[in-house]
């Protein structure tokens, strides 16, 4: 009896089996339809350091300078890692000082590159001082430019006769309690070795209460891929072009009626619709 019914079922997968080949063939003819498609800014692709960066400080301003601390040469790393390994680098880093609701903020903060348009804006910021020539780091102090930290002090001496740099709103300020301060504005990399050497002169400054220190992101080598965007409101309309057969004499009877019952609707004698009347 077992065996019977055991006959039974394979007899019913083997009569199903040409069904089920149909349909996977149907699915695969399907997804060779779909369309992809991707929307590449203007700019190129921005190091997730960066944007994470971003990411604390509308946080705090304290939560950015604490991150900063933690990955003052984090950028090494990316050179012998892969990219997924680095991603969770930057994460575990983040996690120090987040929750993980937060975490997954960042996440989807990361999926979407949703502050990759802050960071290439202190990008073109640095491209209109500009930047010295062959500097991977430079500061301004003043309207005065130098990419050695050892000039920095000269620079400092007569810096209050010149005139005051503006400062923006999404600048990032060193945590000091006084502002009529020398302005000192970095522009680097976060991350880098550069960084940390400019880093640990002008933050010991800042602590000592001699400047205004002023962090702003600056890649002085941008990378070659693309930036690739999720939409920001951007849709995509698509109109099918396969011909399809119509009987042209019931299309010409058709416009025909709906001509004749436009006019009839239309026509209007001190105020009787006789059209509506009519019908």
């Amino acid at each position: 009896m077992a065996a019977g019914r055991t006959l039974c079922v394979v007899q019913l997968l083997l009569g199903s089996m040409p069904l089920w080949l149909s349909l996977l063939g149907a699915t695969t003819a399907s997804a060779s339809k779909a369309v992809t498609a991707r929307l590449a800014a203007k700019w190129p692709e921005t190091p997730l350091l960066l944007e994470a960066s971003e990411f604390m400080a509308e946080e705090s301003n304290e939560k950015f300078w604490q991150f900063l601390e933690t990955v003052q040469e984090l950028a090494i790393y990316k050179q012998t890692e892969s990219d997924y390994s680095y991603y969770n680098l930057i994460l575990k880093k983040a996690g120090q000082f987040l929750d993980n609701l937060h975490i997954n903020l960042l996440k989807f903060a990361f999926s979407i590159r949703a502050y990759s348009p802050t960071v290439q804006m202190f990008q073109q910021i640095a491209a209109d001082e500009p930047p010295p020539d062959g500097c991977h780091a430079f500061v301004v102090v003043h309207k005065e430019h130098t990419c050695k930290t050892n000039d920095i002090k000269k620079l400092l001496k007569k810096a209050t006769s010149r005139p005051r740099p503006y400062l923006f709103k999404g600048d990032h300020k060193f945590p000091t309690n006084k502002e009529n301060l020398p302005v000192v504005i970095l522009y680097a990399e976060m991350g880098t070795r550069i960084f940390g050497k400019f880093h640990k002169v002008l933050s010991e400054k800042a602590r000592r209460g001699e400047i205004l220190y002023v962090l702003r992101h600056y890649i002085q080598k941008p990378s070659s891929r693309k930036m690739y965007l999720s939409g920001y409101g951007v849709e995509l309309a698509i109109k099918s072009t396969e011909y399809k057969a119509l009987d042209d004499t019931q299309v010409k009877n058709l416009a025909v009626n709906n001509t004749v019952e436009d006019e009839t609707e239309a026509s209007e004698v001190q105020g009787f619709l006789f059209g509506r009347l009519k019908s």
